[in-house]
Order: C-alpha cells, then sequence, then structure tokens
C-alpha cells in the first residue's frame, strides 16, 4: 500500500472520499511520522487525538453515506501564532508559555469546520519575528534539507519554519501559516514547497496572535498549487470580530485552476535586479520568465521605482505596529508574570517583558517604541507611511500594464543556522522581494522552480491584484507544470 504520508492534500481528500482508505489510516501514519521526526523541533505541541478525532468523524460519516466535508480526512499543521481552544499557544515566547487559550482563532475554526484535523502546534520565530527560525524561545526549527556531504544545520525561513519544515519533510500534508513581510512565501522558498499569502482581509486576524496588524495575513503551506488552493478555500471569509476582514464571498478557486496563460501579461520588474544578487536566481528568474512565455503569457517590463525603499518602510512599521501590539503583555493577566520581591507594578512589568521577550522582539519593540516617540514620529513613522502609499501607487501602475509580476522569493537559498544571527541587517535582507507585496496589501506566491548548485531549493515568486488569488495560482500552476519539481530531502532524522 501507498505510505499515505507521501499524499497531498487533495490526494487524501478523494481517497478518503472514494474509500481507498480510511481517514483515521491517514491521521495514525502523519501522527507517527510527527512523532518520529521530533529532532527537526518543528512541533512545539503535538495533538494526535485532535487529528483521530477528526478522522473518526469523517469516516463515520461517509458510512453513514453523507456527503463529506472539503477536507474530511485531511490533517494539517497549525502554526502557533493561532489560538486553539484548550491547546497551548505561545507565539513560540517565553511570555505566554502555559497560556491555554479559551477560545478558538477564526482561521483554525473555519478549518475544523471544513473537516480537517490537527497535528499540532508548529513552531515559529518568537511573535512572528524572524527569517530563521532562530528566535524561538523553544529552540531553533531545523529545515529537512541539508547540503551535500555536510551535516551542517539549514535554516527552513521564517517566521513559519515549523510549517515549512513539517510540510517539505512529510509530517503535514499543508499546514497554515502567517505573513507580514514574508513569513510564508520565503521559508516555503527554503523548503522547495508552495505558499500564498493572499490579498490582506482575505483570511481574520481574530484569534491570532498581532505582530504588525496592517500587514499579517493568514495563509496555507503545502505540496502544491492545488493544495494550497483547497486550502486557502477552507481558511479565507468574512468574520465580523476582524474589522480589517473583507466581506466578500470565497470563490472556487481550486475549479477555476488553469495552466493557459494565453491573453494574460507577466510583468518583470526591473527594480527586483538587486546589487550580489546570484546568478542561480537570475538564471532561475529567466527561466521562469520562459516558463511564463511557454504558457502563453505576454511578458512585459515594468517598474516600480520605490521598491529600493520597502525594506526600510517595512522595519519601521512593522515594528511600530508590534511595539504596540505586544505593550499587552504586562505580567497582569496572563502568560508569564515575574514578580521580584518587594517590587511594585512597574518593577513587575519590566521583570516581566525582560524575562520573557527574546532578544529579536526586544529589538523590535525598541525599534518601534522610538520611530513612534514625540520627537521621531514624524521624521519616521509619517515618513514610512507615505513611502507605503508610493509603493502602493507603484504596483497600481505597474498593473495597468499587465496582470501579475513575476520575481524570485528570495535573494539565496537556505542558509546555514547561526550563518546571520549576528547580523540583522543581512538577516533582514532575506525579505527584499517579499516586503513590498505586503506593504500593498497584495496576494503573492512562491512556488518552487528549481534547486541550486549545492541541490537546495530555490523559489519563484507571483503577485497579483487586490483580489486576483486566481490569476497568482494560476500562474503558479503553470511554474509548477513547467518545472516538474519533485525534489525532496532525504530523511536524516
Amino acid at each position: 500500500m501507498t505510505d499515505l504520508t507521501t499524499l497531498g492534500i487533495a490526494a487524501i481528500r478523494d481517497g478518503v472520499r472514494d474509500g481507498q482508505f480510511k481517514a483515521r489510516e491517514v491521521a495514525e501514519a502523519f501522527n507517527a511520522k510527527v512523532a518520529g521526526a521530533r529532532a527537526l523541533n518543528a512541533f512545539l505541541v503535538e495533538t494526535p487525538d485532535h487529528a483521530l478525532a477528526a478522522a473518526d468523524a469523517a469516516d463515520a460519516a461517509r458510512a453513514a453515506g453523507e456527503t463529506l466535508k472539503p477536507l474530511a480526512g485531511v490533517p494539517i499543521g497549525m502554526k502557533d501564532l493561532f489560538a486553539t481552544k484548550g491547546v497551548a499557544t505561545t507565539a513560540a515566547s517565553k511570555i505566554l508559555e502555559g497560556f491555554v487559550p479559551p477560545y478558538e482563532s477564526t482561521v483554525s475554526q473555519n478549518l475544523w469546520n471544513a473537516g480537517a484535523g490537527m497535528l499540532g502546534k508548529l513552531n515559529l520565530d518568537q511573535f512572528a519575528m524572524g527569517s530563521s527560525n532562530e528566535t524561538s524561545a523553544f529552540g531553533n526549527v531545523i529545515s529537512p534539507w541539508r547540503r551535500p556531504n555536510d551535516t551542517a544545520a539549514l535554516a527552513p525561513g521564517g517566521s513559519s519554519g515549523g510549517s515549512s519544515t513539517a510540510v517539505s519533510a512529510g509530517l503535514a500534508p499543508g499546514a497554515t501559516g502567517t505573513d507580514t513581510g514574508g513569513s510564508i512565501r520565503q521559508p516555503a522558498a527554503f523548503t522547495g514547497i508552495s505558499g500564498i499569502k493572499p490579498t490582506y482581509g482575505r483570511c481574520s486576524r481574530w484569534g491570532t496572535i498581532a505582530f504588525a496588524s496592517s500587514l499579517d495575513q493568514a495563509g496555507p503551506m503545502a505540496r502544491d498549487v492545488r493544495d494550497c488552493a483547497i486550502m486557502l478555500e477552507a481558511m479565507a471569509g468574512f468574520d465580523a470580530k476582524d474589522a480589517t476582514s473583507l466581506k466578500l464571498d470565497v470563490p472556487n478557486w481550486e475549479a477555476a485552476l488553469s495552466t493557459d496563460l494565453k491573453g494574460k501579461r507577466v510583468g518583470v520588474p526591473k527594480e527586483y535586479r538587486v546589487d550580489g544578487m546570484p546568478g542561480e536566481i537570475e538564471a532561475l528568474w529567466q527561466q521562469g520568465i520562459d516558463w511564463m512565455r511557454d504558457a502563453g503569457a505576454e511578458i512585459v517590463e515594468v517598474s516600480l521605482p520605490h521598491t529600493k525603499y520597502a525594506l526600510p518602510a517595512y522595519y519601521i512599521i512593522a515594528p511600530a505596529e508590534a511595539s504596540s501590539n505586544l505593550a499587552r503583555y504586562d505580567g497582569v493577566r496572563y502568560g508569564l508574570r515575574d514578580l521580584p520581591e518587594g517590587a511594585g507594578l512597574q518593577d513587575m512589568y519590566a521583570a516581566t517583558r525582560a524575562a520573557g521577550f527574546g532578544d529579536e522582539v526586544k529589538r523590535r519593540i525598541l525599534i518601534g517604541t522610538y520611530v513612534l516617540s514625540a520627537g521621531f514620529y514624524d521624521a519616521y513613522y509619517t515618513q514610512a507611511q507615505k513611502v507605503r502609499t508610493l509603493i502602493a501607487r507603484d504596483f497600481e501602475r505597474a498593473f495597468e500594464q499587465c496582470d501579475v509580476l513575476l520575481t524570485p522569493t528570495a535573494p539565496s537559498a537556505a542558509f546555514a543556522l547561526g550563518e546571520k544571527q549576528a547580523d540583522p541587517l543581512a538577516m533582514y535582507l532575506n525579505d527584499v522581494f517579499t516586503v513590498p507585496a505586503s506593504l500593498a496589501g497584495l496576494p503573492a506566491m512562491s512556488v518552487p522552480g528549481g534547486l541550486d548548485k549545492d541541490g537546495l531549493p530555490l523559489g519563484l515568486q507571483i503577485i497579483g491584484k487586490p483580489l486576483d488569488e486566481q490569476g497568482v495560482l494560476n500562474a503558479g500552476l503553470a511554474i509548477e507544470q513547467r518545472a516538474g519539481f519533485t525534489a525532496r530531502p532525504q530523511a536524516w532524522w
């Protein structure tokens, strides 16, 4: 019999529906795979009972002749940024260690309503702040990929590194991620999987631990484009509890998938050719352009003149919002409380936050507080918001000439853990290609395009017009079909 853990979301869904195997068999296979891969540190909490309960419900529904739910029999991983009722939710931070929410996030509830089961909560960069999964308070996530004849642990990308590792290593057929400046797309590129950040507002932020509220957006990570479309349909939808949620029907993205790009124009932004970009990235980008042309698209060069200001603007806006959002973690209501003997309230605040937040989180809180302070608000924060408007306007003008944009996802393949930790600026540069779409709230996706000289995955990014997830998915599918990417990491864990 086929190893069920080699199957993706569509294959599991269809197999359970058609009676090829039981949902319980699927859940048991993935539970065993998760338990056997703890060396990767992808999961912070394992919830085998949740996966089995959802599987048994799917099997019972099929036996009773009922119509199965869209994700019946599909177990998934849940990034530990989504509140899960009765299951610890920490955002990979000591300050929330032991916190068990009495409520469920909208995105996770949508997935359970669709029949999915939870394999566990996935590790991440602390409060989603990081590009390598080295800032988690509970240890680094390790990529399942390795360079040939080299045992150095590689970064799975961040912040959704637990999600990317789980899907790439076959521990889950799909996983939730969140993307603030590239945290779905960059880890997807590093580990050879697909991931899409939908238009800002497509997925509810309610019950998702906030980093930067005007940027955070949930999305799926899976083995291929079709699986991402299936999962996104279940995750998305209007939520009255989120003021930024879009009151729109969820399209049937899977049914409308097509690799025919005839009549479509694909824009290639000249500003994405950055200094020092490896030749392999440049070559893959050109290959992607050729694939788009082969799919019937017309290639046009476009300009996004304010691209070079996107990263500095992002690293002002995101920390500013983080400093505000993280003010609620003070040791009073929930999570960690550090109360030195004889200390007053202010001392407790200071001691709790000093003990509970990691270095990167503290760095971003300090940056954010600084740029919002009275003497610097206009000089930094107001200017960054103006730049954000200009970047969004650049995209609007570019989309007058094309339907989607094609760029590299990241400026390099995965690097070794520890390689960039001492230099925050080098780490922040990982987001150079992903941040602009986040600032503009646009849908964007990474799909694997090939391997570098060391046999590590490289991704291509498609950026679409607002609400045009379909265009992004279709372009991604056209690349996927032509790339024929089937590489998988060799199990060493």
